[in-house]
């Protein structure tokens, strides 16, 4: 029988983080304000983060930090720091990073961390996990677009995998959208995503490329075959109640 995966909710702010862990999340994924790509969540304060970690830690929930936008060499110093003062202090169960550049830092600053490969690294095959294997990550989150024979290959490549199974969907390829950064100066991978293939345009489908959200609820038994480590429902722009 396969092991049960792990369930591995949004938190982008203190109350959606309580909304996951009392509805029986395993895990929960949240970030602090800086280099996370979800910028525009409300993310967390030095004060929320101590309640957050102590209310994951009181119901046996694991947390992940998300670190997941690229960085500017002239950041690195900052991200490091960051880290610095979360381990410390907190010792978060793992960091989800998309900049190889920042998980080569950490790796050689903190050699027991656990990184995660964001989804937005762009990791669509088990044949391009060699790179994150070198550099220590433990777990890769699988691009969203990759479909179940794809999947069901990663079963045997060494490391943990995670994929979504609740939540938006990008028209644009996992980690390599510009759309947002042509066309109004703000980049996904650098958290600021303005949604533009959210917005109506002429013609007559006014949402050309708004995709439907993904609902594989019905499917979990099919997954779970899929040697799968990890189920993570997107949203941490989402109110508690979606949580």
């Amino acid at each position: 029988m396969n092991k049960l995966p792990e369930l591995l909710a949004p938190a982008g702010s203190l109350e959606s983080l309580k909304a996951a862990v009392y509805a029986g999340a395993d895990a929960v994924y949240f970030g602090v304000p800086q280099f996370n790509a979800r910028m525009k969540a409300k993310n967390f304060t030095a004060s929320e983060l101590d309640e957050a970690f102590s209310l994951c830690a009181l119901h046996g929930v694991r947390t992940h930090i998300t670190l997941n936008t690229l960085l500017f060499g002239r950041e690195m110093k900052k991200a490091l720091e960051v880290v610095s003062e979360l381990e410390g202090t907190y010792r978060p169960d793992a960091y989800i990073v998309q900049d190889l550049g920042l998980a080569y830092e950490l790796k050689k600053r903190f050699p027991d961390i656990v990184l995660h490969a964001s989804t937005q690294a762009e990791v669509h095959n088990a044949y391009g996990l060699e790179p994150f294997r070198r550099l220590g990550f433990s777990r890769v989150v699988i691009a969203r677009e990759v479909n179940k024979d794809e999947i069901a290959a990663f079963r045997d490549c060494g490391m943990e995998t995670e994929i979504f199974i609740h939540g938006a969907v990008c028209v644009c390829q996992s980690g390599g959208c510009l759309m947002s950064s042509l066309i109004g100066g703000r980049s996904g991978n650098r958290g600021e995503c303005a949604y533009p293939c959210r917005l109506p345009y002429k013609g007559k489908n006014p949402y050309p490329l708004s995709l439907k959200d993904m609902c594989l609820a019905e499917h979990i038994p099919e997954i779970i075959s899929l040697g799968v480590t990890a189920l993570k429902i997107e949203g941490r722009m989402k109110p508690p109640s979606y949580v």
